[in-house]
């Protein structure tokens, strides 16, 4: 059995300890917005975020989550279901093309503009790192964040979009 708080809600999950997050939240829960890509915690698809840290959940046993706080991306939007300002910000930019990692992107970025809600173009590149787009939309990922912080984006940076 396993404790934890998933998006907000408290729940046990009658699953074997060393079952990654990804597992219990989209076969056992059915959120299937979190994404499995590579299964090595390398490309970042299924990031969600533990105690408020973004995590690999294809690596990360939900024994490590007893007690604790998971938030994937079905947990991001307001109560009221309004989208959260990243969410928004990447629906106005265009940033996804196949969609495939941007649950992932999405929950990074959060986390970022948590922690550093005036991001620079190098805090950008350093928190994203390690989130891979196969559709290579980097700099619309980057346009987003900005936008997402309130930040003035130049006209250039629209142009490479």
């Amino acid at each position: 059995m396993a404790k934890f708080t998933l998006n907000g809600e408290p729940l046990t999950a009658d699953v074997d300890p060393n079952m990654p997050i990804l597992w219990v939240v989209r076969e056992t829960l059915g959120k299937s917005g979190t994404k499995f890509g590579c299964g090595i915690a390398q490309c970042g698809a299924c990031t969600v975020h533990l105690d408020g840290q973004p995590v690999r959940s294809c690596s990360t046993p939900i024994s490590a989550a007893e007690g604790r706080s998971i938030t994937t991306i079905e947990g991001i939007a307001g109560p009221d279901g309004e989208l959260s300002a990243v969410q928004k910000a990447w629906i106005s930019e265009q940033v996804p093309q196949c969609g495939y990692c941007q649950s992932g992107q999405i929950m990074a970025a959060t986390a970022l503009l948590r922690d550093n809600p005036r991001p620079t173009d190098e805090d950008i590149d350093n928190a994203m790192s390690g989130n891979i787009c196969r559709c290579g939309t980097y700099t619309r990922i980057r346009r987003a964040i900005k936008v997402a912080a309130g930040m003035e984006v130049s006209q250039a940076e629209g142009d490479a979009a």
